[in-house]
């Protein structure tokens, strides 16, 4: 597979502007070029959970997708994608459609490793030909900020606040990567939005055109919830990764493969204290909250590179 950036940008926008996505939000950034992985040829379904992407890029009867577009519950979007691929499937082999569809569903992590975590897991155990890309901005945004299963221990949220009595959210954050993976789908890949999305793109491409189900974990920061300037996007995204707070790596039919190794690894301040919700652990005698994250990023990273096997 070789990325061609020129040929990438030549492609038929498929997801237009004049949405009402946040400047700095990353979800649409997911949306777009996952989208322009897709083959010229092809068109797609798209479901998508109720959240900050559905809210601000369709409004009945407005929308800011060229394709096909289905708005699901909070809870079921992979559930939806999955019963119409089914339906695709048979229709195609009774010869009622012609046309090469594929089936991608975007949710945020509250729709993702929350309320839509049960419709997921089916959906990939049936191994429905299907992409899942959860955008993940580590709250509920759409609703408020509220702490999700995703939001980091220490991240300060409007369910688990900081003060007096608290810390932020006290619970580290759920592997939802290795989950998926447990299930034995034949991909997983976790990626971001870094350098010239080479790794995005190619892992948008693998997860489109290989049979079954799929999953794609892109994390996608929110200016809001996060609390930073819109500018700061692409340098969250890359420290994210230097950090190793946020490792790039891929399993495929169950072998696992880390597509990054910082040269440097960054300490873990440096991602932490570019964003608002982590302001409170740079106070004095907070420093062992810096102490305990750090920890819990090396032990992740340390087992990452002996699941992939990397000496």
């Amino acid at each position: 597979m070789v990325y061609k950036l020129k040929n990438e940008l030549e492609k038929k926008e498929r997801f237009s502007g004049g949405h009402r996505l946040c400047s700095g939000c990353g979800a649409g950034i997911a949306v777009r070029g996952v989208l322009r992985a897709l083959e010229e040829e092809d068109k797609a379904v798209i479901t998508n959970a109720t959240s900050c992407l559905e809210v601000s890029s369709f409004l009945y009867p407005y929308t800011a997708y060229a394709d096909s577009y289905i708005h699901s519950a909070f809870g079921n979007a992979a559930a939806t994608c999955s019963g119409t691929a089914a339906a695709y499937t048979a229709l195609k082999r009774k010869g009622k459609v012609d046309d090469n569809f594929k089936f991608i569903a975007f949710g945020g992590d509250g729709g993702t490793y929350d309320i839509g975590l049960q419709s997921l897991s089916g959906a990939m155990e049936r191994n429905s030909d299907m992409v899942y890309v959860c955008y993940d901005n580590e709250a509920y945004m759409n609703t408020g900020v509220q702490r999700s299963s995703a939001t980091p221990r220490f991240a300060d949220a409007t369910t688990s606040p900081t003060g007096r009595d608290s810390y932020g959210k006290s619970q580290n954050k759920k592997n939802l990567t290795e989950i998926i993976a447990a299930h034995n789908v034949p991909y997983v890949a976790q990626t971001t939005f870094t350098g010239n999305m080479k790794d995005f793109h190619e892992k948008s491409k693998k997860a489109l055109y290989t049979e079954g189900a799929c999953f794609l974990n892109v994390l996608s920061p929110c200016p809001r919830g996060w609390g930073y300037e819109a500018s700061l996007l692409p340098e969250l995204c890359r420290l994210a990764v230097e950090t190793c707070v946020w490792p790039l790596y891929e399993i495929v039919n169950g072998e696992w493969k880390v597509n990054y190794i910082p040269r440097n690894k960054l300490p873990i301040e440096d991602f932490l204290k570019k964003q608002g919700r982590f302001s409170h652990m740079f106070k004095t005698g907070n420093e062992w909250m810096i102490e305990e994250a750090q920890k819990y990023v090396d032990i992740e990273w340390d087992k990452l590179l002996k699941k992939a096997k990397v000496n």
